[in-house]
């Protein structure tokens, strides 16, 4: 091609199948990040590589292209492993909230850059906007000092890690080619690979809350990203957890936080996001060299919760951020609350058999909860608690769930949208899926 790039020649290559040689990767990211390469170019790659796929290599390549569109972290001089994790996404799922810590209370450090919610789904980044005075976008030097002094900092994303990756999946969102695996394990690792990790666990949830919510396809991205991200250099393992119903017995924003803090000082753990975090603990200990395997990594992480030293780490991460020092002591003192709660009555009595776990996001969003457009800001007190698990045994008109509302007219259209979420049946035994369906390493 001479010195002259021609993107159309990189499309038209992936268009008839062929693999994309890295140097073109390179140069084709690089006119993302400095809109040389058009809107429509962007768009005819995305739909060619969503028919033809990426090999091993191609998918490397475009993984590192996008990290280095912008800054990469450096941690050097941190006394342990730089670690983090990364969920695909599910209702009720504030795992972050604990793993930061408890991988801190363990030796690691954790820089860990989150994002808000779309869709069904909720963001790490909302819950955390609902304590007063958190600093969801430190500058550097404040992120590195918490990092440094507390051993974790959950943040929000920077502009300047892999923007490659938000025009990329901005025209992927509008062009109907996001649910492409090797262009989702990009943009995933490019984020993770910028953030200067020396390990990274994934949580790929699978199930009707989950953005896979077909096994062989979550396996499938889930070997692609662990095979992708050690080919780039990252020691990387993934867990495939169920998201068959919400992770935790609470789904919103400020509800999220209460049962993150219930769960970090034991006053009330469940036990669906237990096995989650403790799981996922257990992988980034080992990845991080801090246990020999995930078992003795699982009972380091258990001892961090106990002793209460992950509770502490998260208190001082708060007020390290700006958030208040007694916090964790008094939660209900600082989070909004919604004025109206009110019962979700069971229509019928029975067992319950059956989530639809999306539609339970989505009644957290129809409550101002989450987003329907990115623009859109979210209400911090609203969601869903006490919510009933599979396997729950119900008389007529006992609660699946609390809905906290602002209006009556909200709280009803939630209590419409649960109610026809849940299958109950006359059954006593129901199966329930294994939360942790399996571990995925690079081979």
């Amino acid at each position: 091609m001479g010195d002259t790039f021609l993107p159309q020649e990189v499309i038209r290559t992936k268009r008839d199948g062929g693999a994309i040689a890295t140097d073109d990767i390179a140069r084709f990211v690089q006119g993302i990040t400095d809109d040389s390469v058009t809107e429509g170019q962007v768009a005819a790659l995305a739909m060619a590589v969503f028919f033809h796929g990426m090999n091993r290599d191609e998918a490397v390549a475009l993984t590192i292209a996008m990290r280095d569109s912008g800054d990469v972290l450096d941690w050097s001089g941190m006394n342990g492993p730089v670690l983090d994790k990364h969920s695909t996404g599910g209702v009720g799922d504030n795992v972050s909230l604990m793993l930061a810590p408890v991988v801190a209370a363990c030796g690691g450090y954790v820089p860990m850059i989150s994002g808000r919610g779309l869709g069904h789904t909720g963001g790490t980044l909302d819950k955390l906007e609902s304590i007063p005075g958190y600093t969801m976008t430190p500058d550097n030097a404040l992120f590195r000092k918490v990092v440094e002094d507390v051993g974790c900092a959950v943040i929000g994303q920077t502009a300047a890690l892999a923007p490659a990756d938000k025009r990329f999946y901005g025209i992927r969102d509008v062009t109907a080619t996001v649910e492409s695996v090797p262009l989702i394990t990009a943009s995933i690792l490019s984020k993770k690979l910028a953030a200067g990790l020396d390990g990274l666990v994934l949580d790929v949830k699978c199930g009707n809350g989950a953005f896979m919510s077909d096994l062989a396809k979550a396996q499938e991205l889930a070997e692609s990203l662990v095979a992708v991200a050690n080919g780039a250099g990252m020691k990387t393992s993934a867990v495939l957890t169920d998201m068959n119903q919400p992770l935790a017995s609470a789904a919103g924003n400020a509800v999220e936080v209460t049962n993150a803090v219930d769960f970090l000082t034991g006053r009330s753990v469940d036990n669906r996001l237990w096995d989650v975090t403790v799981a996922l603990a257990g992988e980034m200990l080992v990845s991080g060299g801090l246990a020999k395997d995930s078992a003795e990594g699982r009972d380091k992480a258990t001892d961090a919760f106990s002793s209460g030293k992950a509770a502490e780490i998260f208190a001082r991460m708060v007020t390290a951020l700006g958030g208040p020092s007694d916090f964790i002591d008094k939660p209900e003192v600082y989070l909004e609350t919604a004025p109206i709660i009110r019962a979700v009555e069971a229509p019928v009595a029975g067992t319950v058999s059956a989530v639809e776990t999306r539609d339970v996001g989505l009644a957290v969003v129809a409550l101002g909860g989450g987003r329907v457009r990115a623009a859109d800001k979210v209400d911090a007190a609203v969601g869903l608690t006490d919510l009933a698990l599979v396997g729950d045994s119900l008389s007529i008109s006992d609660p699946l769930a609390m809905v906290h509302a602002r209006t009556e007219t909200a709280a009803e259209e939630a209590i419409r949208r649960v109610q026809a979420a849940y299958t109950l049946t006359a059954a006593m035994d129901v199966a329930d899926h294994p939360i942790i369906i399996e571990t995925v390493h690079a081979t």
